[in-house]
């Protein structure tokens, strides 16, 4: 809802959408919510023409979330080895989520559970997966505000339509 009803400009909701995406396709889950926070605070003072409902942009992050992590990871990781010229390295998915759900198995606190992660996916897996989502969050960012955009105008010209005939309606009566 905070999408389509939102009643500022189209683009403004759809560099919330593209701001989260951009975010949620890189290797961060746990720590993507503090990311986008930390993006926008310099642009809405710095560049306020790039603003953007930071609100909006954390909700997209949730696209990679505990059930999506282990597919869009091991497409980063394979795009990463590939772009790096590492193609023998390549493990299979099975493999790939067995480390995974290892690394993400820790008897911790949240906190001390975040730190274990992050380092086991460093240490794992390292650069490939973080190279490997840039032309991702680039191309999932972009398609994303397209779509965003469009369908917030289409979403305004519809209610805007549906506006005027009620009017004319009335009108009529």
């Amino acid at each position: 809802m905070p999408v389509l009803r939102a009643k500022t400009p189209p683009e403004y909701t759809a560099r919330s959408v593209l701001f989260g995406m951009l975010v949620a396709m890189t290797p961060t889950v746990g720590v993507q919510m503090p990311i986008v926070f930390l993006i926008w605070l310099p642009i809405r003072y710095l560049r306020p023409q790039w603003n953007f409902n930071v609100v909006v942009a954390m909700a997209w992050t949730w696209v990679t979330n505990v059930f999506t992590l282990g597919p869009i990871y091991y497409v980063f990781l394979v795009t990463g080895r590939l772009m790096l010229g590492a193609e023998g390295g390549l493990t299979g998915y099975d493999e790939f989520a067995a480390m995974l759900q290892k690394s993400l198995d820790t008897d911790a606190g949240i906190v001390e559970s975040l730190w274990i992660y992050t380092v086991d996916l460093f240490r794992i897996w390292g650069v490939p997966m973080f190279v490997g989502s840039i032309p991702w969050a680039i191309l999932a960012s972009w398609l994303s505000y397209r779509w965003s955009l469009r369908l917030v105008n289409r979403f305004r010209r519809r209610r805007q339509e549906k506006a005027t005939a009620r009017r004319a309606m009335r009108q009529q009566s």
